[in-house]
């Protein structure tokens, strides 16, 4: 069931091409738009998840069925409370795999291709990762709890179909009760955002309401600057896709004992052994002003 996501390919085609044109058509000073290699990057890395999904799907739908069959529970599939269990069950799921996808740095390296963008629009939404293994584990317990696997995977596709549209900034504020119950383009914005007061903020999928029950929400204040605190400056698709990772080889190889090695792999992504947050290293601490050139100058690969 979870080739609904193939499906809505082309509509996703379709309505980038029509943020795009709206960006060339409609001029904003104050957003950041599209640039041509950016979306290039964007587009062959949501291509390259989607190849290596064929296969990863068929190892997650087995190891679902596994714990499936573990327990005597069974959701039945024909009665509608069914679904909104599954529902909330897949959003909670999701929010507790973001949430750790940003505080432990294994599951950041998978993360983080994601924000590697410093544009925000529809095509940051098929930035994804070529290691999709880290996030089956949060989902187990929707099958112990008897959803069957074909479920599970039909949500996810949902939720991910949902949060294709949120990518944009296009999209100012919606109304007051979808921006206090639903993620909006303003709250996944302030995701996004690689200001400090936005940092590791707003990681619901569907609904909004499991950050503001967790303490975890932010809104939009100040303006949105978009990316990583350090970063990487490359359009380079193999290098967006494992440059985290790299980075956690070398700083475990250059630590001096197994506590910082197990702190450079399981720790924030801006864990250090003095116990200071790198990620604020050198960060800017002002909004400034953004067109839509890329500096080429080396920069510190991100955390």
């Amino acid at each position: 069931m979870s080739e609904i996501i193939l499906y809505a390919i082309p509509a996703f085609v379709l309505l980038l091409g029509v943020e795009a044109l709206s960006f060339r058509h409609i001029q904003d000073g104050d957003l950041v738009g599209y640039r041509a290699a950016d979306t290039r990057t964007s587009l062959t890395m949501g291509l390259g998840n989607v190849l290596i999904n064929v296969g990863w799907k068929v190892v997650v739908l087995l190891i679902f069925a596994f714990f499936y069959e573990l327990t005597p529970l069974r959701m039945p599939a024909d009665a509608w409370w069914t679904y909104v269990l599954l529902f909330f069950a897949d959003d909670l799921a999701y929010y507790w795999f973001h949430r750790i996808s940003h505080e432990v740095r294994v599951f950041w390296a998978s993360h983080v291709v994601h924000h590697s963008s410093e544009h925000y629009n529809l095509s940051t939404a098929l930035r994804q990762t070529w290691v999709p293994m880290t996030y089956f584990p949060f989902w187990i317990p929707l099958a112990l709890l008897g959803f069957a696997p074909w479920m599970i995977l039909l949500q996810q596709s949902i939720s991910l179909i949902y949060q294709f549209w949120i990518h944009t900034e296009r999209i100012k504020r919606l109304p007051r009760p979808i921006e206090f119950i639903f993620n909006t383009p303003s709250h996944h914005r302030v995701h996004h955002g690689a200001n400090e007061i936005y940092l590791d903020r707003n990681y619901g999928g569907i609904l909004i309401i499991w950050d503001r029950l967790f303490g975890t929400f932010q809104g939009e204040e100040e303006r949105v600057r978009f990316g990583l605190t350090k970063n990487i400056r490359t359009y380079n698709p193999v290098r967006v896709a494992f440059h985290e990772w790299i980075a956690i080889y070398h700083d475990v190889r250059g630590a001096g004992c197994w506590h910082d090695r197990l702190g450079y792999m399981f720790g924030g992504p801006g864990w250090s052994p003095d116990g200071h947050d790198s990620r604020l290293d050198e960060a800017p601490s002002a909004i400034v002003a953004q067109g839509t050139s890329v500096s080429t100058a080396p920069s510190a690969v991100p955390r």
